[in-house]
């Protein structure tokens, strides 16, 4: 059984420039794979040479970009939410994917190692 997490981690970016890095194949391939490339809706994200093909569910600029892997099961996706705190002006990054129970800690850690990378890459 796959289960929705959610993740938050705060940036001292500007939302322009978080948002480049989650929704551009050149910003993807930065951060989260080893090569990204876009044709219409279609993304392919590729790791050690093996592609992996996910459909843009939506994208709204600045705010959100969802995508789904195209053997997901039904109603499963990955995410980035963007969202400014309203007192301290953080930028925070919310995360959404779906896990195997079984696998739910090594999954959250693999997205801690990305953002520490997407956070020395913006110099956030």
């Amino acid at each position: 059984m796959r289960r929705k997490i959610e993740l938050e981690y705060i940036f001292s970016s500007s939302v322009k420039v978080l948002y480049s890095r989650l929704s551009t194949p050149a910003g993807l391939s930065e951060w989260f794979a080893d090569d990204v490339s876009q044709k219409g809706e279609k993304f392919i994200f590729v790791w050690n040479k093996a592609e992996h093909p996910a459909t843009l569910l939506e994208a709204k600029p600045n705010s959100k970009v969802y995508f789904a892997w195209d053997d997901a099961e039904d109603n499963e996706y990955f995410g980035f939410d963007i969202r400014v705190e309203p007192l301290t002006g953080d930028v925070a990054l919310i995360i959404t994917d779906f896990v195997d129970d079984d696998e739910e800690n090594d999954s959250v850690e693999l997205w801690n190692k990305q953002m520490e990378v997407l956070h020395r890459n913006l110099g956030a």
